[in-house]
């Protein structure tokens, strides 16, 4: 019996950390074997290669070092950690995977998305998440949140027209891959953020 992959997307600010927590709790709750991983790292040399990209002494990284950087990070990921817990039959929930590459380095940085294809395809052969769950609010809100809660990465100090690009990015994707995206509105109070993901976790159950 194979796992479920849900992955969890979503601009800076958007309250991840705290959604992905509640997730875990359903689902122990309702008896699933759950695994938590997040992208760039969840291995040993991911994690490596996440503060190599997140280290604000790296400003000078060419977009394509970057994008490399993390399938690299990716294939590690998906060998040595998400390919064995679905096998396992264990429910994986992953803070960011591809659809992020395609928002941040495809439409943060501009690079083209059949350049991101390319490499997707090649490391993830026909692995997709059977569920992404985009938390989405406005950029600016999102900002503000971010900024109270810690000193900014590289990727927090881009300015607010990079995160504009990323955030109509995510929306496009979730609009063309409808069958596994749910857009779930993470401006209101945590407790009605949790409402909308737990109707969503409930119908996968039931399905």
């Amino acid at each position: 019996m194979t796992g479920k992959f849900i992955t969890i997307e979503g601009s800076e600010g958007v309250g991840k950390s705290s959604n992905i927590a509640f997730i875990e709790s359903y689902l122990r709750d309702v008896g699933k074997e759950v695994l938590l991983s997040r992208e760039p790292g969840g291995t040993r040399l991911g994690e490596a290669i996440r503060t190599l990209l997140l280290d604000t002494d790296n400003r000078g990284m060419c977009s394509d070092t970057e994008l490399l950087l993390i399938f690299a990070a990716r294939a590690q990921h998906l060998d040595e950690v998400i390919r064995p817990a679905l096998a396992a039959g264990k429910w994986v929930i992953c803070d960011r995977f591809t659809d992020a590459t395609y928002a941040y380095q495809g439409g943060g940085r501009g690079i083209p998305e059949s350049r991101i294809a390319i490499l997707e395809q090649w490391v993830q052969n026909d692995l997709q998440p059977d569920l992404t769950l985009l938390l989405d609010m406005p950029v600016a809100a999102g900002l503000a949140r971010a900024r109270k809660r810690s000193r900014p990465d590289r990727f927090e100090q881009e300015k607010q027209v990079f995160f504009e690009r990323v955030r109509k990015a995510y929306l496009r994707r979730a609009k063309e891959y409808g069958a596994r995206f749910r857009v779930v509105n993470a401006e209101p109070a945590l407790a009605r953020v949790e409402a909308q993901i737990r109707d969503i976790l409930d119908a996968i159950l039931d399905s």
